[in-house]
């Protein structure tokens, strides 16, 4: 948006009334007024029909539904009027548990007219397990046209901590012990299973594992090739996490980073996946396309609704 605004919607020309007196027009008596409350809105409306912003579109989470991202669509519109945003609503609460395979075929199904309607592209805004299905979609479609993809504190290198999540969801397990579930024929039917990571048992996660394991080409994939082809189409790839998250464990998988076997936190840049460039991390860093932003103190359940998240790590790469 570095352009400079056509001349018909500059507003200097106002000035012309000068100071007000009893002999002006009613019609100068309003220029000021419309000049300092109304034109300068006036002109982001028509300046955003002049100039366009590319269409965005939302991924809910694990036990999210679209109505939840109110807060998010009023950002956007308020920052980049005329924006057209569109929150999926598919797999609405617990219907987020179902495999994400089957969820990636829906949702890619519902945005793909989106995408077709959009001659220059579209923007993906993917929270926490959304992100995961985001990634899923970007690796199988090979004509998508994703500008920036925003992974909002999405579990990119896998999940696997004690939180009300799985307390919820599993109250009979704990994170040492769920792998005697998730890494099961049974387990896989569960969303939350399919990217489960235990750092202690490797050998069962990347041979159980049918979804995360697979995007990460951890176990053999011969679509590897394509899909790294496929996922670099998109010109950024956003990261948004942070220390007091308090789901997404350890926070840094927003952020590719997760537990060795001793659970001590390997930050992504020496993750093997990004060291072999095996879907495409090193590759975009080389291009300038991979931004972190990490931002303490939000919660999980706020990421969304967060207007310093949405100014700090979005805003700029929406247009």
């Amino acid at each position: 948006m570095g352009e400079t605004p056509p001349r018909w919607l500059k507003t200097t020309g106002l000035r012309s009334c000068g100071t007000l007196s009893s002999r002006q027009t009613s019609s100068c008596w309003l220029t000021n007024p419309i000049s300092g409350l109304l034109w300068p809105l006036l002109g982001a409306y028509l300046w955003a029909s002049v100039v366009g912003y590319k269409p965005v579109i939302i991924v809910h989470g694990l036990f999210d539904s679209s109505g939840d991202f109110i807060n998010l669509q009023r950002f956007i519109n308020e920052s980049h009027p005329g924006t057209n945003v569109t929150v999926i609503d598919l797999f609405d609460r617990g219907a987020s548990l179902e495999p994400m395979w089957k969820q990636v075929e829906g949702f890619k199904a519902a945005i793909y007219p989106i995408m077709q309607n959009a001659a220059d592209g579209v923007h993906f805004i993917c929270y926490s397990q959304g992100g995961l299905v985001c990634r899923g979609i970007l690796s199988t479609l090979s004509d998508h046209n994703v500008h920036s993809f925003i992974s909002l504190s999405s579990p990119q290198a896998g999940q696997y901590g004690d939180t009300d999540y799985l307390k919820y969801l599993f109250p009979q397990f704990v994170k040492s012990n769920l792998y005697h579930l998730c890494y099961t024929a049974l387990g896989q039917m569960i969303s939350i299973c399919n990217y489960w990571n235990d750092p202690h048992h490797r050998d069962l996660y990347v041979n159980s594992s049918d979804y995360l394991a697979l995007l990460n080409s951890e176990r053999s994939n011969p679509n590897s090739t394509e899909w790294k082809k496929n996922f670099l189409k998109i010109k950024k790839l956003v990261l948004i996490g942070g220390p007091d998250d308090g789901v997404i464990t350890p926070w840094q998988s927003s952020q590719f980073g997760f537990y060795d076997d001793n659970e001590t936190v390997v930050e992504m840049q020496h993750q093997d996946l990004y060291l072999r460039d095996v879907f495409g991390l090193k590759t975009l860093a080389a291009r300038g396309d991979l931004i972190l932003c990490s931002v303490p103190g939000v919660q999980h359940v706020w990421w969304h609704s967060n207007e310093t998240v949405f100014h700090t790590c979005m805003e700029k790469w929406l247009v």
